[in-house]
């Protein structure tokens, strides 16, 4: 296993409203990559978000820290996936950005 791609996402949004933006905020992006995206569990216990995607044959899992000015996004990628780490990064940062804008 390699070792994790770790992402932080800063807002000045506060905790409580960050939270209320990325709850259900995986399911658009089952809507919006639907045919690239297999399946997507996702389980909110307080500020955390573990998740699991399935994905061009491989699962990816990780979880979501959501914190006073800051998102924190941890994933543990397959090996084959560990060599597009930092394109992964990129896109994690844009769509998690982009779920905290939104109203």
């Amino acid at each position: 296993m390699s070792k994790p791609l770790v992402v932080s996402i800063p807002h000045n949004l506060g905790k409580a409203e960050a939270l209320r933006r990325l709850q259900g905020g995986m399911s658009s992006l089952k809507s919006q990559f639907g045919d690239k995206i297999a399946s997507i569990d996702e389980s909110w216990a307080g500020d955390r978000m573990d998740f699991r995607v399935g994905a061009m044959g491989q699962n990816v899992s990780g979880n979501v820290q959501v914190m006073e000015e800051q998102v924190r996004v941890e994933v543990q990628l397959p090996w084959i996936l560990a060599m597009v780490a930092e394109k992964a990064k990129t896109f994690i940062q844009k769509q998690g950005t982009l779920m905290l804008e939104k109203k």
